[in-house]
């Protein structure tokens, strides 16, 4: 409101309209209208002030500040109960704030009578609430927008549509939690926190009725606990609701502390009334009696005290309840008249469960006349009901005329949503381009990765190329030692003997005998161990060395017996490495898949060349599996990968319990 007279002023001043400077006006009419909504003043002097007010911006026509002084005038009236002038200055304000589109004040006006309404006409209260929620959604009003929502989800679960409450105060909720946690904000989600547990409660999910109460309760106690009134209502409605879930012992701790309040009865005997009766009806239902009936009677008592029948309803029915629990029935008919008398002035609800309690009380035809009262009364409210929730949907349909009249608003939103898109377009093809060049950049480290792995296995290779040559050298010059030192000493020595068998003594002809024949045998043994040695026995080595190195590792810690058949037909040079290093790979997790899937025992590697071309069986007798039915895990898929890279084959053959055989056909070429 300040905002507004300021705006005003700057406006007035810059066209210099008049000669008469309007700032003293505007600075009074500011004043008379902020000291009519001082609560701290008495009624007299608010009139008085907001008449002055209206009428100094009317006598300058400054239309706007009419209207903020109408309003103050018809809240003042409200609150000295004169409800006729507070509808009269209330349409006369909502009938100028929508002739100059005054948002704001149009919202607020229909908050103002929808509270109004509330509890007299139930329609007319929707009818202003779903207004006002319009117009503060349009101005973006959250925290209002959240107030309004609070009396439309009470209405709807008032008129018994429970579903629609619920989604209501969700909505809100919602609203509420995009605000800065102001003492207000928070006062309000205690509200609809506690609207949600009667929700659930009357739905009998009682589980959910206790979290939203809790919620509730938390929050009253985080942001407001000397509000001892609120923090009561919140215990006593999750006490009842403990009760009904059967949770008797909770229901009457949280009792027994709203009891023991010291003041509770003198400030609030209603209230106390009805905290005595639910704890007195949570002993009856978990069957202590001890201090039953006499609670009943105490909660009576204090409401006949106080003159206050419409308490004394649920007190009646819960006494006639407890005396057909003990076969009283004179008492408990009594009781259960008393609330069916006092019920039909109040409550139509009440008086459904009076009527069904009569029907169980009495016997024969008067029990079923008061059932048929019950079933005639019941299908009467549901069509009620219906109608109303049918009402509150037309109502809401009629208000949509009020965004048929921001259809500017809506092109000016459309710019921005196209903005939006295309801001959001051009993020995209940034993103797809960023992906993109990762991706390349993917690609380009799988190519260095091949190359490395080629170069790594030349360089094994190489490795053990130079490691045979060594070993070979090695041989060589130990051949060559044993036969050119080794042996011409032996022969030497055979000869010398030879020389020395001239003697004739028998003894030592034998003697040399047997001395020429051991050195014939160690001439021979030394022959054929410098020929052994001597021989090239690297034949297959290479490749293959480095695969058998592979199997025996790899079975030796997945603890399989293995047989590897390879043949010396294939011609390992003349395969490229890329191929090889493939092979190398694909036999590697050909063993890691029979070792994490197949529980084998044995596998059995071969290699052969059909018409040059290069034939890999690794076959195991392990559990097997349904190829049609299994899926490809990350082992097979990298298998099928490595295939087509080098251009080759793959067949899986396996039965169940009987093994699996993968048969690999690898071109030379």
């Amino acid at each position: 409101m300040k905002h507004k007279l300021w705006f005003l002023l700057c406006f007035i001043t810059s066209l210099s309209l008049s000669q008469e400077s309007l700032a003293p006006i505007l600075d009074s009419i500011e004043y008379y209208i902020n000291s009519s909504s001082n609560s701290k003043l008495e009624n007299h002097i608010l009139l008085k002030h907001a008449n002055r007010a209206k009428l100094l911006a009317e006598n300058y026509q400054l239309d706007s500040l009419v209207v903020d002084a109408s309003i103050n005038l018809a809240s003042i009236y409200r609150n000295k109960k004169d409800y006729n002038l507070f509808l009269l200055y209330s349409h006369k304000a909502l009938s100028l704030a929508s002739r100059i589109k005054d948002t704001g004040s149009l919202a607020l006006l229909n908050k103002n009578l929808g509270y109004y309404y509330y509890d007299k006409i139930p329609d007319s209260a929707y009818y202003y609430d779903d207004r006002a929620e319009k117009l503060y959604r349009h101005i973006d009003d959250k925290l209002n927008t959240a107030i309004v929502l609070l009396d439309i989800a009470l209405l709807q679960k008032q008129e018994k549509d429970l579903t629609g409450s619920e989604l209501t105060s969700v909505e809100a909720l919602s609203l509420l939690d995009e605000l800065d946690q102001t003492d207000a904000v928070k006062e309000y989600q205690v509200h609809f926190y506690n609207n949600l547990g009667h929700v659930f409660k009357i739905l009998e999910q009682f589980d959910e009725a206790i979290s939203y109460y809790e919620k509730a309760l938390k929050r009253q106690m985080q942001f407001n606990a000397e509000n001892k009134g609120m923090v009561n209502n919140l215990k006593n409605n999750l006490a009842v609701t403990y009760k009904d879930a059967g949770k008797f012992v909770l229901a009457q701790e949280l009792l027994k502390e709203i009891l023991a309040d010291p003041n509770l009865l003198s400030k609030r005997p209603d209230f106390y009334a009805v905290v005595l009766d639910n704890y007195a009806h949570t002993l009856h239902l978990s069957g202590k009696k001890e201090q039953l009936p006499y609670l009943y009677h105490r909660a009576l008592k204090i409401c006949d005290s106080i003159d206050n029948d419409v308490y004394t309803i649920i007190i009646n029915q819960h006494l006639a309840k407890y005396y057909q629990k003990y076969n009283n029935l004179d008492s408990a008919k009594y009781y259960a008249y008393q609330s069916k008398s006092i019920s039909e002035k109040y409550s139509k609800d009440d008086l459904l469960r009076s009527l069904l309690l009569l029907s169980e009380l009495e016997s024969d035809s008067i029990a079923v006349k008061f059932y048929d009262s019950y079933i005639k009364l019941s299908d009467s409210l549901l069509k009620i009901e219906r109608a109303t929730r049918n009402k509150y949907a037309r109502i809401h349909y009629e208000t949509e005329q009020i965004e048929r009249e921001n259809k500017q608003i809506a092109k000016e939103r459309l710019w921005l949503l196209i903005i939006s898109v295309v801001l959001i377009i051009t993020f995209v093809l940034l993103y797809i381009a960023i992906t993109q060049r990762n991706k390349n950049k993917e690609l380009q480290l799988i190519q260095q990765q091949q190359e490395a792995n080629e170069e790594i296995y030349n360089l094994m290779l190489s490795q053990n190329e130079s490691i045979e040559e060594a070993r070979t050298q090695e041989k060589k010059r130990i051949s060559e030692e044993l036969h050119d030192g080794v042996l011409g000493r032996l022969f030497g020595t055979r000869l010398s003997l030879d020389s020395l068998n001239m003697a004739t003594s028998t003894e030592a002809i034998k003697t040399r005998g047997q001395y020429i024949e051991e050195l014939k045998t160690i001439e021979q043994d030394i022959r054929k161990v410098s020929h052994e040695l001597n021989t090239d026995f690297v034949a297959g080595s290479g490749f293959m060395d480095i695969l058998k190195t592979l199997v025996e590792t790899q079975c030796l810690a997945y603890d399989l017996k293995y047989k590897l058949d390879y043949g010396e037909v294939i011609n390992w040079d003349e395969v490229s490495n890329i191929k090889k290093i493939h092979i190398y790979r694909i036999v590697q997790e050909a063993l890691h898949n029979i070792y994490k899937h197949a529980n084998a025992k044995h596998v059995k590697i071969s290699f052969k060349l059909k018409n040059n071309v290069i034939c890999l069986a690794v076959e195991d007798d392990g559990k097997g599996f349904d190829v049609n039915k299994a899926k490809s895990g990350i082992g097979l898929k990298n298998i099928h990968a490595r295939i087509k890279g080098i251009n080759g084959k793959i067949k899986i053959n396996s039965e169940i319990a009987k093994g699996t055989k993968v048969s690999i056909e690898v071109p030379i070429p």
